[in-house]
């Protein structure tokens, strides 16, 4: 039915997007969650009805904070949660909640792209991705050790 198929094709897109993510070399916690965020900037603006769907839309089955989060269901947030243990254990990060951390962050990139996506906001994409540098750089500058 229709409802299975949207959600096969967004479980393929994380599948995707996840691939993706593994991929990000790793260092400095905040220098790896900058290629973090291109990732998912490079994927939405490349796939952004995909992107939507995944993220965006209200569709049976999709995965929700913080229960299917903190059971590990998802797999994109569980990348982001490694990444942020990581630097809190390295002590680049501020101790705190690693999975309220990842839902803040990615509530930042997805309104972002959504507002980006429905032409609220009036930039060329370079212009849009170094906006969206800027504002998670304040963000990073809050969780930083």
């Amino acid at each position: 039915n229709r409802e299975g198929l949207l959600n096969a094709v967004a479980d393929a897109g994380f599948a995707e997007l996840t691939r993706r993510l593994a991929a990000v070399r790793r260092g400095d916690a905040v220098e790896t969650l900058r290629a973090v965020l291109d990732t998912h900037l490079d994927f939405a603006m490349e796939k952004p009805r995909l992107f939507e769907l995944m993220f965006l839309s209200l569709r049976p089955g999709a995965r929700q904070f913080p229960g299917d989060f903190r059971a590990g269901a998802s797999p994109t947030a569980n990348v982001a949660v490694e990444l942020i243990e990581e630097g809190m254990r390295r002590g680049d990060l501020r101790p705190g909640d690693a999975w309220e951390i990842t839902l803040e962050t990615g509530a930042l990139l997805q309104g972002m792209v959504m507002l980006y996506l429905g032409g609220r906001i009036g930039m060329e994409a370079e212009e849009f991705r170094a906006l969206c540098h800027r504002s998670f750089r304040r963000y990073f500058d809050g969780i930083r050790a």
